[in-house]
């Protein structure tokens, strides 16, 4: 690891949020794909961390200055801050989701959705705008007081901020990693002109803007050039904007591969793996994810159904389990898509079940432990996301898997610029193709299924959390040579 140096970290949700409990402050420790990773950060050099308050109690704890301790027990400043909770809501639940989530997952249906209202810009302009002040204001304090200081701002929730830094700090080194994908410059025009350009300024205030492939930062940078007006070189991967340079960079997140080798062997993963073990039949297909309309669950399912369609054979041996995590309940779309996927699941079984199988055994709960063990136990990883900024579900199964299972992946994911070449690869809109890519999964012969399983375990391995960890403060690195 390189040597110590302060970092400020800033994203919507931090690693720990708090709850009051007979009296006494009660951390909860924050999951997800984001803490994880960056928690090798705190634990090798001096990290401020800048999050919202959400909760009521978080809120009480703005007005204080938080020493946590990480898992390892290395310790990290944490800093709340605090939003009217109207002003949050306008930010979070109608701009930053849903409108820029589907945005860049290209889910909206422009002959219907969205319709830019007098209420849209009203969320923009007294939602995210503000909350994005908010943040700068509380990265500003902290350069004041730490001015080497390299800021880390992180995903869809903060683009305008860096802009805000900038304006007041000229000399900070500024990065953000955009964990979604990013659209191509016609999709962003769905976006009143105000607003796209006001994103693509705010993120070319940085020194570095980061994505998890090549497709994502190509796309950015033709954003850059189509929307903001900057010169764009696509050889070096640079943006000439207002006097500055800002270097884009694809650099895939990735898993501690020692985590899920201890994950695996729990007590509770073991414990859940058996009762998957007694439920299952002979083959197992598996897919983990959220209720997200990006996920692409219901496309699944009527490939499921076509793949029984076409192989009677199959009946009453093979089950296509699905463990999903509910995603976002408060936001309508999202509502109405558990709806769907729950209809879509009970078709299908309606339709085939017989003689106590299951086709479709759907569970809807954040289970973690029973995610992997279902990794281990796949046959066949079926991930079928209409677009994904990575997808970590892709890396984090073939790890622990102990039936050399295949993987069909969609190729709108990050990942399968990655790992494509050893995954059968589908369109997520073709259902047909889907269908065939389950059964050819099923069917490919035992030493292709390991040697293609190893291919995968081997790069996740060589390519881990800690290897992208030091390509992002390589990228801090060369940001602050230039400014130097």
């Amino acid at each position: 690891m390189a040597e110590r140096r302060k970092l400020i970290v800033v994203s919507n949700r931090g690693p720990v949020s708090y709850s009051r409990q007979n009296g006494e402050r009660v951390a909860r420790r924050g999951g997800g794909g984001l803490v994880t990773a960056l928690r090798g950060l705190v634990s090798h050099h001096d990290v401020t961390w800048i999050a919202s308050a959400i909760t009521d109690e978080d809120r009480a704890a703005s007005h204080e200055t938080i020493e946590e301790t990480a898992r390892d027990g290395s310790t990290f400043r944490l800093r709340l801050v605090s939003h009217d909770e109207a002003v949050y809501d306008w930010f979070y639940n109608v701009i930053s989701n849903p409108t820029l989530w589907f945005l860049q997952h290209y889910l909206w249906e422009p002959a219907y959705t969205p319709a830019v209202d007098h209420g849209l810009h009203h969320a923009w302009e007294q939602g995210y705008v503000r909350v994005n002040e908010g943040f700068a204001a509380a990265v500003l304090e902290e350069l004041e007081a730490e001015p080497d200081a390299a800021v880390l701002f992180h995903d869809y929730h903060l683009y305008l901020a860096p802009r805000f830094v900038r304006e007041e700090a000229p000399d900070a080194t500024l990065s953000h990693f955009v964990h979604i994908p990013w659209p191509q410059p016609d999709y962003w025009r769905i976006l009143p002109a105000p607003m796209r350009h006001a994103i693509h300024d705010g993120l070319l205030a940085n020194d570095v803007v980061g994505f998890h492939s090549s497709r994502w930062r190509l796309a950015f940078l033709r954003c850059a050039v189509d929307i903001a007006g900057a010169a764009g070189n696509f050889t070096d991967w640079t943006a000439e904007y207002r006097g500055r340079r800002t270097r884009v960079a694809a650099s895939p997140i990735s898993i501690d591969p020692e985590e899920f080798d201890e994950l695996a062997a729990s007590p509770e993963v073991l414990e859940a793996e058996r009762e998957i073990v007694e439920r299952r039949p002979e083959r197992l297909v598996v897919r983990v994810d959220r209720t997200d309309p990006s996920k692409n669950v219901v496309r699944g399912f009527r490939a499921f159904e076509l793949y029984l369609e076409a192989h009677p054979e199959m009946h009453g041996r093979v089950t296509l389990l699905a463990l999903l995590d509910p995603s976002r309940q408060d936001i309508p779309e999202y509502s109405e898509y558990l709806g769907a996927i729950q209809r879509e699941a009970r078709r299908v079984n309606d339709r085939f079940q017989a003689e106590g199988w299951l086709p479709v055994d759907l569970q809807i709960e954040d289970d973690f432990p029973r995610s992997i063990a279902a990794y281990k136990q796949f046959d066949v990883l079926f991930v079928n996301a209409i677009f994904d900024g990575l997808n970590l579900v892709a890396k984090e199964a073939p790890l622990v898997n102990t039936r050399n299972g295949a993987v069909v992946l969609s190729e709108n994911t990050g990942v399968s610029e990655e790992l494509g070449r050893w995954t059968l690869e589908i369109n997520p809109f073709d259902v047909a193709a889907q269908a065939e890519a389950i059964h050819v999964a099923l069917e490919l012969p035992e030493d292709e299924r390991r040697s293609r399983l190893e291919a995968i375990r081997a790069y996740v391995r060589e390519h881990d959390l800690a290897h992208w960890l030091a390509l992002q403060l390589d990228e801090l690195d060369r940001a602050s040579a230039r400014v130097s």
